[in-house]
């Protein structure tokens, strides 16, 4: 079979490339489409440096900084692609790859990220965070948003078959599409963590800072400690923001290369995580060092840490975003740490390693495919 894949956008490696990464090396001669491609040199090593199709946008002014604010142009680059030649289209979408336009005799499965969480559920949160909740400017994108939906809902009908990233989004893709999903949960590189029993007395957490991480909100809670030690390891936004809040148990180490990441997180006594994110592949990362995670009750990561309910528990979850429900978690974990096992730990982040991500997506695209070429659509 000739084989597509279709990316959102090429900018960075984060979350959604690791999976693009996977589908790569499960189709190395696999032609690759995105609406823009500005990555580094350095850094292409991860799509085998391969020649990417790209979009009008990728020439438009200033693409390379703001290709963000060409949104409502997206839909209709993405419509563009011209993928007639292929008898597979594989889309890894967290906004606009899951439009790209079919035949009745391709067969197109979607990797869902997350719908677009800005034109969905989130759109509140996103304007909020943006300033954009009043003035003409607010208007203008609310309009943008609500069209974004329209299209988003009626392209939903290009994909024969919708592939999940946890149950979370499984459940976010059946209420904006009311499409089924597959969950397939993503790729994380468990083996470049090493494991470690010996903890010390302290906290970490590790994250861009940007508005939705919380981590204004783990500074403070923290803060409110002094006699609990926190490390804070990531750059971004809100930095010096969020270290004006900080008291002087709370240090924020910036960014940090891999080394001295894992290094944290092995000694770490536990990794705090207050995001509602889709997955979340950090909390993975600690737990295969063997620290247990104390996290937010919402989204992904119910799937990825296992509560104190549970006979081998990873982690304590905290119910709100506030600074009493995640000082109460923490009290809650050092009163039940010692039920918590560095081995449980590694042994649960295993079940999301980069080889069984590859077996479950190699069978599930075959059988499927297979399938589809039956006419067993």
């Amino acid at each position: 079979m000739k084989v597509a894949i279709v990316h959102d956008w090429l900018v960075t490696y984060a979350g959604a490339e690791r999976v693009l990464e996977q589908l790569i090396n499960l189709y190395p001669d696999a032609d690759l489409f995105s609406l823009v491609d500005h990555l580094p040199p350095n850094n292409r090593g991860f799509i085998k440096n391969k020649q990417v199709e790209t979009s009008f946008i990728q020439k438009l002014p200033f693409s390379k900084k703001y290709y963000r604010q060409y949104l409502p142009f997206m839909p209709i680059a993405i419509e563009q692609f011209d993928l007639s030649a292929y008898d597979l289209i594989v889309s890894s979408s967290h906004a606009v790859a899951k439009g790209v336009i079919t035949g009745p005799d391709q067969i197109h499965i979607s990797y869902i990220h997350s719908p677009m969480r800005y034109a969905w559920d989130l759109q509140h949160q996103y304007l909020e965070e943006s300033g954009l909740k009043k003035g003409i400017k607010g208007w203008i994108v609310k309009y943008i948003l609500h069209k974004m939906r329209i299209w988003d809902s009626r392209t939903a009908n290009n994909v024969d078959y919708y592939i999940a990233n946890s149950n979370f989004i499984s459940r976010r893709i059946w209420k904006v599409y009311r499409r089924e999903a597959h969950v397939i949960y993503p790729p994380v590189y468990v083996g470049d963590f090493t494991f470690c029993s010996e903890k010390e007395d302290f906290y970490l957490t590790v994250s861009r800072m940007v508005p939705y991480k919380k981590i204004d909100l783990i500074v403070k809670a923290f803060s409110t400690m002094p006699e609990k030690k926190l490390f804070v390891i990531g750059e971004g936004p809100e930095f010096d923001k969020i270290k004006a809040q900080a008291g002087s148990n709370v240090i924020l180490l910036g960014y940090q290369p891999f080394d001295v990441l894992k290094d944290y997180m092995q000694r770490a006594k536990a990794f705090v995580f207050a995001a509602e994110e889709d997955f979340g592949i950090i909390p993975v990362e600690a737990q295969a060092c063997g620290t247990p995670v104390i996290a937010y009750d919402k989204g992904g990561v119910k799937e990825s840490v296992q509560g104190l309910n549970s006979s081998t528990p990873t982690g304590v979850f905290f119910g709100e975003q506030t600074i009493a429900s995640l000082t109460e978690a923490i009290e809650v974990f050092e009163s039940n740490k010692d039920r918590i096992s560095p081995h449980a730990c590694r042994e649960n982040a295993e079940r999301f390693s980069t080889e069984i991500f590859m077996s479950n997506i190699m069978n599930y695209i075959r059988d499927h495919a297979n399938n589809s070429k039956s006419g067993h659509m």
